[in-house]
């Protein structure tokens, strides 16, 4: 079995990493730091720690309204993307040790479609 990294746990929440193809399991935060377990493999797991955190970053739709997936941006091992059932929730508990700055909102579809655009009328 896998060692936790945590002492004093926050928050379990069913959740859904995207990791590759999708493993399901639960997401557990505490104090120590962000963690993924797969429910069927108990191999599959990801554990961050809170000072490896560089930006989180959330999918936010109709304005705040719904959030379907957010993502954990590491300072060496990349980006993890993960969704769960209930987004907010599991934000307003990281927000307590990651540093709101560090919590940001991704570009929306059509920023992204802009910015492809003016790249492509962009002088070289």
């Amino acid at each position: 079995m896998v060692q936790s990294i945590n002492t004093k746990v926050d928050l379990v929440i069913e959740a859904t990493a995207f990791t590759g193809l999708a493993d399901y399991g639960k997401i557990m935060i505490g104090d120590n730091g962000f963690e993924f377990y797969n429910s069927r493999d108990f191999r599959k797991f990801i554990q961050i720690p809170w000072e490896e955190v560089d930006y989180v970053i959330a999918s936010v739709m109709f304005k705040g309204k719904w959030i379907p997936r957010y993502a954990i941006r590491t300072k060496k091992n990349g980006t993890y993307t993960f969704s769960s059932k209930d987004a907010k929730k599991v934000l307003r508990t990281i927000r307590n040790y990651v540093d709101p700055e560090h919590m940001v909102s991704s570009l929306s579809f059509f920023d992204v479609v802009k910015r492809a655009v003016k790249s492509m009328f962009k002088k070289s």
